[in-house]
């Protein structure tokens, strides 16, 4: 069963844009064989040029669904956003059907990082660490580090190998190819 935590930047959540965005995401549910218990994150903004933005994130025991969109309708940008939530659900649950018949013990779901704070300190500052955050890394392939990565909408990943147990990190380069770093 999924809660709701709806907010809205520069726009009123009025209980019919609530109704609609509930009716919409509780669609997702049908995906998952089993209860999901988790919080949706709903994000509304309007900006100046009444252009708006709705960003949804739904973090769930072991798997982070996440997308944005902008529209100059609102409604039009929730159900564009439900579309592309649906995709990655589906394009989740194929590879990692596909990997589970071929490897036994696939690890299901997975944890994510997500780094912030991405700007260049300046000289004369100190290092201040502005977030901390901790997880499971859980077992997987370099191939399903990659679709959680794309799926969060993240630089970067790290995870931990499950052939041969080491903790890697896999990242989109600036000519939008892939990268892996592995630890000794």
């Amino acid at each position: 069963m999924l809660d709701f935590n709806i907010r809205g930047e520069n726009v009123e959540v009025t209980p019919a844009i609530r109704e609609y965005v509930e009716k919409k995401v509780e669609k997702l549910e049908r995906y998952f064989s089993e209860g999901v218990n988790a919080t949706a994150n709903v994000n509304l903004k309007v900006y100046s040029d009444k252009q708006t933005k709705v960003e949804i994130t739904i973090p769930m025991k072991n798997l982070t669904l996440r997308a944005e969109e902008r529209h100059n309708d609102m409604y039009a940008a929730v159900d564009l956003i439900i579309d592309k939530l649906e995709r990655q659900i589906r394009k989740y649950k194929t590879r990692v059907n596909r990997k589970s018949r071929e490897r036994e013990g696939v690890a299901a779901f997975f944890q994510s990082v997500e780094s912030n704070n991405t700007q260049e300190p300046e000289d004369d500052a100190e290092f201040d660490v502005v977030r901390t955050k901790q997880f499971d890394l859980k077992p997987m392939d370099q191939e399903e580090a990659i679709l959680q990565m794309n799926m969060l909408g993240h630089s970067f990943f790290i995870f931990t190998d499950a052939d041969s147990d080491g903790t890697h990190i896999v990242y989109k380069r600036k000519d939008g190819k892939y990268g892996l770093i592995e630890t000794n």
